[in-house]
């Protein structure tokens, strides 16, 4: 007996990124890999938009600083709860789930922010635009799982993903509206 790790272990792929496994769910092969597919499209954007959201609160600026600086880290734990739930949906469905940050970035249609600071409202806007292509993906998504009788994948879809994210989208326009802070 030794106590000693075995380190620099190598495995083999088990399961292809792309396929599912057969699990009692009650829903046909192709509805589970048509929501796997969909749902990692989701998830890929959804871990994106949480990176969005934590560069940006460590980089507002300016007189709403603190709101903002609180504003999106709140929202950043809130897209890490859905990429949790929307991960662990794809598992269920037999699926793998998307994880690696570099496969993530060829899969996400979220566009790259410049590596800097940018202005604030660009910032916000960025954040928005994000949310736009999330909830987009996730209607068409919603109505064709419902379609494929995938009521699970259905009801998380518009249950947690777009109304989370339209509630995060108005809380951020409701920022970029040209009202002064005083009046005089």
């Amino acid at each position: 007996m030794s106590s000693q790790p075995w380190l620099h272990q190598q495995g083999v792929e088990v399961q292809e990124f792309g396929g599912v496994r057969q699990f009692p769910l009650g829903l046909s092969r192709d509805a589970r890999m048509y929501s796997c597919q969909r749902l990692n499209r989701v998830l890929s954007d959804t871990q994106i938009l949480h990176a969005l959201y934590k560069k940006h609160h460590w980089l507002m600026r300016g007189p709403t600083f603190y709101q903002l600086h609180l504003l999106l880290d709140k929202h950043a734990g809130e897209q890490l709860a859905l990429v949790d739930t929307v991960a662990e949906r794809v598992q269920t469905l037999g699926g793998v789930a998307v994880g690696d940050p570099r496969h993530v970035a060829e899969i996400t249609k979220v566009p790259r922010p410049p590596d800097g600071v940018e202005e604030v409202p660009a910032m916000l806007s960025r954040l928005l635009e994000a949310h736009e292509i999330i909830l987009d993906d996730a209607h068409d998504a919603a109505k064709r799982t419902a379609e494929l009788g995938d009521d699970g994948t259905n009801d998380l879809l518009v249950s947690d993903v777009i109304r989370t994210g339209e509630m995060q989208a108005w809380f951020l326009a409701e920022h970029l509206v040209d009202t002064p802070l005083v009046h005089s």
